[in-house]
């Protein structure tokens, strides 16, 4: 049985909180990280970088968020092995060395997810952008819904609250209504190009940001996102598929 849902005892000032219009970089392959690129927000992946960088980056004056993927399986991760086969499904495509997660089980994954929260918040970071959160309508293996997906964001985000770290919605725009009470910004991926960038406004109306990444692999009209984000407050970039240094900011 899934473990009990709680609510967060913390208060919400324990914890940051990023404003709408804020500067952003997102780094994920191609270590190191390029620690001079001017953001105010740093997206990083927890596993591939140390403490020292996060120090770094906080003497700069920016502030740092873990990537971990809550949704699926990675088989390179240094705790790939302690995934039961019964939570994995099957392959994700597109995607070589990924599994989509049975994120009904979380009783399974929570000493999983829990340890990974406790490294991002030995580490120093910020928050964490929870990836692959978008999952009961993809073809996982596992036949999961709409609620399965909002108790495990609802859990994460109260684990994440519980150490003092911000959490985000990536992408998910169905979700956005029923999880901006507990999420404290937004990641979305060619949203302007897909035109459901709108379904994101919630989140800067309530005074969190929508950091949003198109990318060079779409024929995107970058100017006008870039238009459409000023005019709404909305942080675009444009970053090529694979998350290196590049990035392409408005002018």
């Amino acid at each position: 049985m899934p473990t009990s849902i709680r609510s967060s005892t913390k208060n919400s000032l324990d914890w940051w909180h990023p404003a709408p219009g804020s500067t952003w970089q997102w780094h994920l392959s191609d270590s190191p990280v390029d620690t001079g690129v001017d953001a105010q927000v740093y997206d990083i992946d927890l596993f591939d970088n140390d403490a020292s960088v996060i120090r770094q980056l906080h003497s700069q004056g920016r502030k740092v968020i873990c990537y971990i993927s809550v949704g699926s399986w990675e088989d390179w991760r240094p705790d790939a092995d302690q995934f039961l086969a019964e939570v994995l499904g099957k392959d994700y495509e597109g995607w070589a060395g990924e599994k989509w997660l049975d994120i009904r089980r979380i009783d399974l994954l929570a000493p999983i997810m829990r340890a990974r929260l406790d490294l991002c918040k030995a580490k120093g970071f910020d928050g964490v952008e929870p990836d692959n959160i978008e999952i009961y309508d993809n073809d996982t293996g596992f036949p999961l819904t709409y609620t399965d997906q909002l108790t495990y964001a609802r859990w994460l985000a109260d684990e994440a609250h519980d150490r003092g770290l911000a959490i985000g919605i990536k992408n998910a725009p169905d979700m956005v209504a029923d999880s901006l009470s507990f999420f404290d910004f937004a990641i979305t991926e060619d949203a302007f190009y897909y035109d459901w960038i709108g379904d994101m406004l919630p989140f800067i109306e309530a005074g969190k940001p929508v950091f949003a990444a198109e990318y060079t692999d779409m024929d995107v009209d970058f100017s006008a996102a870039c238009a459409w984000g000023k005019l709404n407050n909305v942080s675009f970039i444009l970053k090529n598929r694979i998350l290196t240094a590049y990035r392409l900011t408005c002018p």
